[in-house]
């Protein structure tokens, strides 16, 4: 089994940090770009709703971004001490409807959920916990 764990601070700037981090993984673990891309598209969703909303102090928090890859299953599990916050609570938006009648926010999510195979949610030790997974044929 393959791992690496990316260890961000909630500032924004480390976006840059963390797709050159997915960008060099998918070099070393040969995972095709489509599949890096699609990675750092939803890590970057869920660290931006975390650094933006997550903390109601100006303090520095670690984000900690756990990632394995064994056989043909990618998992990444997602560590922060933000408010509790479970994404498997929130509704799926009504992306039919016409975009003066939809909900404000929400598609982040959506993303997510369409481009992973699996994903949980726990809050341990006063920390979210998300763990998600994708096959990689």
């Amino acid at each position: 089994m393959a791992e690496k764990t990316i260890t961000l601070i909630n500032q924004i700037a480390q976006l840059e940090v963390l797709a050159d981090a997915i960008e060099s993984l998918a070099a070393e673990w040969e995972i095709s770009m489509s599949i890096s891309l699609n990675l750092n598209l939803v890590l970057e969703e869920l660290v931006t709703n975390i650094i933006f909303y997550g903390y109601e102090d100006a303090g520095e928090h670690k984000i900690l971004i756990h990632l394995s890859f064994e056989d043909t299953i990618l998992e990444v599990r997602i560590e922060d001490d933000a408010k509790e916050f479970n994404p498997l609570l929130h509704a799926e938006p009504d992306v039919n409807a016409p975009i003066e009648e939809r909900e404000i926010g929400g598609l982040g999510i959506h993303f997510v959920r369409k481009i992973m195979d699996d994903m949980t949610y726990e809050r341990l030790a006063n920390k979210n916990v998300l763990i998600l997974k994708k096959k990689i044929i």
